[in-house]
């Protein structure tokens, strides 16, 4: 007799599992029906990117500059350290000779005294806490020690602030590395960025950059007042500046950052400004209103600091923008950040 069984109807779980993966795939056809192709970003749109990763990168640059002086700076301190170091064991060498000419003296004369022998054979400070000893001794030997003992534990301690100093270099210059390492790569992204351009946009940028620039001077050198005195001095060593490119870490005389030009210019005026932007916010006579300025002044930007130029009069400043740039004037309602405060030194 022929078995008459029913279809096997499908499981809850397969018809969920099919139901909602057909709808996924209709979903998927519509968005891909109307999805439009990516569009390229405008020009403007990418000056924009740029410029943001430019800010980035100059403020990493001030950063770099900063860790780069605190090289030079235990550079300098070590090499104090170590000629302090190698003059002291001459001393020291010396006092120790004389010591060996009263042990051969008393040896021609009879024999070594037995407290100079115990001297040349064991530690001065252990020697000269036997205080009865003391009086074995003449009081030419006893000076002769004590400045034995004042030297080598001068020397110990100099010793050890070297080492110390030598491992605060090497962790310092780790960190030179990893800042340098992190404005290369802002730049990197911003010239990607650029690259996406046609040259025919990229030479619209450039003139219009130019454009504004020219524009700048001519408001600077109207009629704004000269400057004098060692501002005066300072900026008209920037001016002769005019078009030299921007470097990051650079402080001249070929290539400059925001910083390095500022600190060059007063250095030519013969005045010693520190060299990072945020250092040179902390010296002088700070002024708030862009109305008090003078020409020559620091003029200082963004809530972090990261960019100095010079006060060119007229509400512009001279300074070094950033990569791509060359040292110019600039109005300062352009800089991409706020005017905190000038500075007179």
């Amino acid at each position: 007799m022929a078995s008459h069984r029913r279809p096997k109807q499908p499981s809850r779980t397969r018809v969920t599992v099919l139901t909602t993966a057909a709808a996924a795939a209709v979903a998927l056809s519509a968005n891909a029906a109307g999805a439009a192709p990516s569009e390229k970003p405008s020009k403007d749109q990418v000056k924009s990117k740029v410029d943001k990763l430019y800010e980035e990168a100059e403020k990493a640059t001030e950063a770099y500059d900063g860790v780069k002086e605190k090289q030079k700076e235990l550079e300098k301190e070590i090499s104090g350290l170590q000629d302090n170091v190698a003059r002291g064991q001459d001393e020291l060498n010396t006092l120790r000779d004389g010591l060996g000419s009263m042990a051969s003296a008393q040896y021609r004369t009879g024999g070594i005294d037995p407290s100079v022998q115990l001297f040349l054979s064991s530690n001065p400070d252990d020697y000269l806490d036997k205080a009865s000893t003391l009086d074995q001794l003449s009081s030419q030997q006893v000076e002769t020690l004590k400045k034995v003992q004042e030297k080598q534990r001068a020397l110990a301690q100099q010793r050890k602030e070297a080492s110390d100093k030598l491992k605060d270099l090497a962790a310092t210059r780790t960190e030179l590395g990893k800042k340098k390492k992190e404005v290369q790569a802002k730049l990197g992204q911003a010239q990607k960025l650029l690259n996406t351009l046609t040259a025919q946009d990229k030479a619209a940028l450039a003139a219009k950059e130019e454009r504004a620039s020219r524009a700048s001077a001519r408001s600077a050198l109207g009629d704004a007042k000269p400057a004098s005195g060692r501002a005066g001095a300072a900026f008209q060593a920037a001016q002769t500046k005019i078009g030299t490119p921007y470097v990051y870490g650079a402080s001249g005389p070929s290539s400059f950052d925001c910083s390095g030009l500022t600190s060059w210019a007063y250095a030519q005026a013969g005045v010693s400004i520190p060299r990072t932007s945020q250092e040179q916010a902390n010296i002088g006579t700070r002024i708030y209103s862009q109305s008090d300025l003078q020409v020559g002044d620091l003029v200082f930007f963004f809530g972090d600091l990261h960019h100095v130029g010079l006060y060119a009069g007229n509400g512009q400043i001279l300074h070094a923008p950033r990569t791509g740039t060359v040292v110019r004037y600039e109005s300062m309602s352009t800089i991409g950040g706020p005017f905190e405060f000038g500075v007179r030194v």
